[in-house]
């Protein structure tokens, strides 16, 4: 069955296109358009920020009125639930951390296929669901997550986590119930996949601990980590 651009419930995706290349602008709103978005384009930064409210940006890094980045961050800082994918020429290692860190969803790399992108925006905006605005408490069985006021309880009971447990937590209580790749967990909590290959078994160790009940988080051999799902 073809994708169309509807959510889960049938509601159309809004996407903004942050491009300031006209005519890779038009081509991209219009293989998007077909796809079932709706699709809005902003040439700039001044632009993009006066927008019309989306649920998924795509973000090129290089604008003729600012920077990239900082509109990558100002977009994050407005919202914790809008997706946001880069798409820039710039591939560097160090340019893919600084915007994943500044609370990009995903980055995406010059040249590139649609059927590439169609992809990677339809896994941001499964992720992008789980916490919308009005479903910032995120519940799976004893465990509930206030996600804006990052506390996170079991049953009843407040537990006090680090800023790098909580958002390993939040990485898997977006999906409970779905196993979510090491690689993935760096990328959203230390912005990059080159690191120790313990660090994260170190930090999901002292978060069981601290919730108490370590069946909460699973290991999932040869891949990951899962949130119990009841």
């Amino acid at each position: 069955m073809p994708f169309t651009g509807g959510d889960e419930t049938g509601v159309e995706v809004r996407i903004l296109l942050v491009e300031d290349d006209r005519r890779v602008a038009a081509a991209l709103s219009r293989a998007l358009t077909r796809r079932g978005y709706e699709v809005e384009h902003a040439a700039g930064v001044s632009a993009a920020l006066s927008a019309a409210p989306s649920d998924l940006v795509l973000l090129d890094l290089n604008l003729p009125d600012g920077d990239g980045v900082d509109l990558c961050r100002e977009l994050r800082r407005r919202s914790s639930s809008l997706g946001i994918i880069v798409v820039t020429a710039r591939g560097e290692e160090r340019d893919r951390v600084v915007g994943l860190r500044l609370g990009a969803d995903d980055y995406v790399v010059k040249p590139f296929s649609m059927a590439e992108l169609q992809a990677r925006i339809e896994a941001v905006l499964r992720r992008a669901t789980q916490v919308r605005p009005e479903r910032n408490l995120i519940c799976a069985g004893p465990l509930r997550v206030d996600v804006s006021a990052r506390t996170v309880s079991v049953d009843g009971r407040e537990v006090a986590l680090t800023r790098k447990e909580f958002d390993i937590l939040f990485s898997l209580a977006r999906q409970p119930g779905v196993a979510v790749p090491r690689d993935r967990i760096l990328l959203d909590v230390w912005g990059t996949t080159w690191a120790d290959g313990h660090t994260v078994e170190v930090h999901v160790a002292s978060l069981r601990g601290k919730l108490g009940d370590a069946r909460l988080v699973e290991t999932v051999r040869g891949v990951g980590y899962r949130l119990r799902a009841e």
